[in-house]
């Protein structure tokens, strides 16, 4: 066996030891920024205030009971309801904003359960935004689906 293959497969065994580190640290943080200062929420300050749960099915798949936090809420126990504009980052990049006059037309919910658990990151987790009076409207295509964003990281305000 060469040198090569044997630190190949090291590196394998290096990389998932790695991501048993890495992705509970995912399943349970959210960072928020606001210029240049950010900081980390667990899943408990997410949840500090009351629940809101929607019985519905996403269209991309997971179906049951979201629970969450209304997302103006959140924005103003974190000191970011005045922002002209929030970002919302997911783990692949995927990127929406909302503006508040948006966020004004719905409620969105920033969904942290899935059937009273935290949400899987293959559920689409850890966090997500949806509108749940919307979901009917998204599957008939009579409304977007761009402001819904799933396996969010990062929420960022400006």
């Amino acid at each position: 066996m060469s040198l090569n293959m044997q630190l190949g497969g090291w590196r394998v065994v290096l990389c998932l030891i790695a991501c048993l580190w890495v992705v509970p640290a995912l399943a349970s943080e959210l960072t928020l920024s606001e210029g240049t200062e950010s900081r980390t929420l667990s899943l408990d300050e997410i949840e500090s205030s009351p629940l809101i749960h929607a019985e519905l099915r996403h269209p991309e798949g997971p179906a049951g009971r979201f629970s969450g936090v209304d997302l103006d809420t959140l924005l103003a126990d974190h000191g970011l309801a005045e922002a002209d504009r929030v970002r919302f980052i997911a783990h692949d990049g995927y990127t929406t904003f909302l503006t508040p006059q948006q966020r004004g037309e719905k409620q969105y919910l920033f969904v942290t359960r899935l059937n009273g658990e935290p949400i899987a990151l293959d559920d689409l987790g850890p966090f997500m935004l949806i509108v749940p009076d919307d979901v009917e409207a998204v599957r008939e295509g009579t409304e977007p689906m761009t402001r819904w964003i799933w396996a969010i990281r990062e929420v960022s305000a400006r």
